[in-house]
């Protein structure tokens, strides 16, 4: 989703207040257009326009491979919310994996549109990954939902998730 999608889609459907934050001017106008609160702001600088515990819920929509310091944006997304929601592309995935192995390139699917030279995500990681800097960051994962094709099922997904979902929504808190 893009241009405050989700955002629009939680206002409409679930009356939630929210407030995006967004880079591209671009972006910023998409979101002003639909009505959707945002404040043109860089995460790579932190959320200094936000007091901690501002919010119920911050969430980063496949936005966490995109910032420069994974590591720094996860505590400051918990500084201004008692919860985090984090959605995770999987470079772990199979399909990932046989891409990389049997093309010899990096991989182009649904939630990996983008070629290497002009792709926004910077920092590739696997759900182990991230796991691992949660708990490096005392960070606690309270749910971890594994997502996956739903013509598969959810089995493989959920018994290996490192290797058979094709992203994860985390909903993560401080210790």
């Amino acid at each position: 989703m893009r241009g405050g999608e989700l955002l629009a889609k939680l206002i409409r459907e679930r009356a939630v207040q929210g407030r995006g934050v967004e880079l591209s001017a671009d972006l910023v106008l998409e979101c002003v257009a639909k009505g959707v609160p945002i404040v043109h702001s860089d995460l790579n600088q932190g959320l200094d326009d936000f007091p901690a515990g501002a919010f119920d819920y911050v969430i980063l929509s496949q936005t966490l491979q995109q910032v420069q310091r994974p590591d720094k944006i996860l505590p400051e997304i918990l500084r201004v919310g008692r919860t985090g929601v984090v959605g995770l592309i999987n470079f772990g995935y199979w399909k990932v994996r046989h891409y990389l192995t049997f093309k010899g390139e990096m991989p182009k699917s649904k939630a990996l549109p983008y070629e290497w030279f002009d792709t926004p995500n910077i920092h590739l990681s696997t759900l182990k990954d991230f796991r691992r800097l949660c708990d490096r960051l005392g960070i606690q994962i309270v749910r971890q939902i594994n997502v996956a094709h739903k013509k598969r099922g959810q089995l493989l997904p959920n018994l290996l998730p490192n290797s058979f979902a094709e992203l994860a929504i985390f909903v993560i808190r401080p210790f």
